[in-house]
C-alpha cells in the first residue's frame, strides 16, 4: 500500500504522515441518519464490517482509555479494564470524549488525538494485512496495517471485543 498524501487532511493523517506510516484515505458519503457510523462505513466501502474498527473511549481511574474494536462488536468493558490495568472501565461521556480527542462523536479518530491517551486494539485485527479505523471525520476512514495503527498510537493488543 502507497503512502497517500491527505485529501482535506486531519489530525490523523498528519500524524500518519509525520510517522512515514503507509496508509490509504478511504471516503463515503456520510448519512446523517445512519443508526451506526461503523456499520455505514462497512457497507459504503464494501468492507467485510470485522475489518472495519471503531474507536470508543473509556473512562477509568486513571482517566480516560481507548478501545478499537470491530464495528459489528461490544466492547467487553471488563476486558478492557484488565488489559489496561485497572479496576473498572465505563463508557465516556461523549462531550468529555469529543474534548479530549478533538474530534466529534462518530468521527473520532485513534489516530492524532490532542492528547495521547493509553489505547487498546482488539486482537481480531491482527488477523487482517490491513483495517480501517476512522480518519478523523465522519465519511472519512484510514486503511493501514495493525501493527501500524498500534505503532503511532503506541497502543497495546489484547481480546477486548465480544459479539452479540
Amino acid at each position: 500500500m502507497a503512502k497517500k498524501k491527505s485529501v482535506g487532511g486531519t489530525p490523523a493523517t498528519v500524524a500518519l504522515e509525520r510517522a512515514g506510516i503507509a496508509f490509504e484515505v478511504r471516503t463515503y458519503a456520510h448519512d446523517p441518519s445512519a443508526a451506526s457510523y461503523g456499520l455505514e462505513a462497512a457497507e459504503a466501502l464494501g468492507v467485510e464490517p470485522p475489518r472495519v474498527f471503531k474507536t470508543l473511549l473509556v473512562d477509568t481511574e486513571r482517566g480516560l482509555a481507548v478501545g478499537i474494536i470491530p464495528v459489528d462488536a461490544h466492547l467487553d468493558l471488563k476486558a478492557i479494564a484488565s488489559a489496561l490495568g485497572v479496576k473498572k472501565a465505563g463508557m465516556a461521556d461523549p462531550a468529555a470524549a469529543e474534548r479530549t480527542t478533538g474530534y466529534v462523536v462518530g468521527g473520532i479518530s485513534p489516530i492524532g488525538q490532542k492528547k495521547p491517551l493509553p489505547t487498546v486494539l482488539d486482537e481480531s485485527a491482527e488477523g487482517f494485512a490491513t483495517i480501517l479505523v476512522s480518519g478523523g471525520r465522519r465519511g472519512f476512514d484510514v486503511e493501514l496495517a495493525p501493527a501500524d495503527l498500534r505503532s503511532v498510537t503506541g497502543g497495546t493488543c489484547a481480546t477486548i471485543a465480544r459479539r452479540g
